[in-house]
């Protein structure tokens, strides 16, 4: 397709937000209500009212910008922005559940009475090749890139499936979102540093309390601390983690949603590619201290929940309204 032709004008533009951003808008009101609540606690209040404030003018600026010109290049500005806001969405979670007592000593016995071991604190030390930690490092920042790929192939390859398919993606984060929120789970990269790995290792597992509300101290990744992917996995985690959203993974599924969408093109090409760095996301959630086992498989169970879901949903709302890159390929 030329490039011009992503710039002609839609027969039939979205009028209004589309499903994804009234979801997101939904979770802001949610989250602003909270805050209401939790005012006199907040540590960065205005901060996050300035966030919020930033996000609505972007959104309706992305609107009106569509609304002016409504045609394929304007549609991918406007979901672009939506993903793009999602680096800060994500550790504003923490924000909101530092302030309500600390849960995750419950996880860490249920940890611990499914695998009468704590699988993250055993495993790199299973494994502690140069080589392996590579690979998981991988695994973990091929997260964004992941996302990436299935919107460009839907843009690209199969536009008239694009809104369906961003909004499940974009959704999915923010239902996890929901529960990071009222979930206030760290997992163990912050857990086992705040009590200790002996403790750990000895079945014990104290109640923290309300030590994360003024402690965001995490425990170095394991492996080979001169790799490249090492690296990149630390600056990744000094720009956006926090002690938050550990239970489900929503790394696991969120990328669980990818892979169905993904198998849903029949693209053999585009399934296959993906799946090994699917499945080293899968591994190195618990390789590098960021979940517990259980949050990895309750993850990877939400996921195929969320995309079918999701999915329904999403196409019930685009044939009521019936946008225009439904009627056109």
């Amino acid at each position: 397709m030329a490039i011009t032709q992503y710039f002609i004008t839609d027969e039939k533009p979205q009028r209004g937000l589309l499903a994804a951003e009234w979801f997101i808008m939904g979770y802001m009101v949610f989250t602003l209500l909270l805050m209401v609540f939790m005012w006199p606690k907040l540590a960065h209040a205005d901060e996050m009212l300035w966030g919020r404030a930033r996000y609505t003018a972007v959104t309706l600026l992305m609107w009106g910008v569509y609304r002016y010109k409504p045609c394929r290049a304007t549609m991918l500005a406007r979901i672009s922005a939506q993903l793009v806001f999602l680096s800060w969405w994500y550790p504003d979670t923490y924000e909101l559940n530092r302030l309500l007592p600390n849960l995750d000593h419950i996880f860490a016995t249920l940890e611990q009475s499914v695998f009468g071991c704590h699988p993250s604190l055993l495993f790199s030390q299973a494994v502690p090749y140069g080589w392996f930690s590579e690979l998981m490092c991988l695994g973990y920042v091929s997260y964004f890139p992941l996302i990436a790929t299935v919107t460009i192939y839907y843009f690209f390859q199969r536009y008239h499936e694009f809104l369906m398919a961003t909004t499940v993606i974009l959704v999915s984060f923010f239902v996890y979102y929901y529960v990071f929120v009222l979930l206030p789970v760290t997992g163990p990269q912050f857990y086992y540093l705040a009590v200790g790995t002996d403790q750990i290792a000895s079945g014990v597992f104290p109640d923290v309390g309300n030590w994360f509300m003024t402690h965001a101290e995490r425990m170095a990744a394991p492996g080979w601390s001169d790799g490249f992917f090492y690296h990149l996995l630390d600056m990744t985690h000094d720009a956006g983690e926090r002690p938050t959203a550990a239970f489900p993974s929503s790394h696991v599924g969120c990328t669980t949603v990818l892979m169905m969408l993904a198998l849903h093109t029949r693209s053999r090409r585009l399934f296959l590619g993906m799946l090994p760095f699917y499945v080293l996301m899968c591994f190195s959630t618990v390789y590098i201290y960021a979940h517990y086992a259980i949050d990895a498989i309750a993850g990877f169970i939400t996921g195929i929940m969320l995309y079918y879901l999701l999915k329904s949903w999403a196409l019930m709302r685009l044939n009521r309204s019936v946008p225009s890159n439904c009627s056109t390929r």
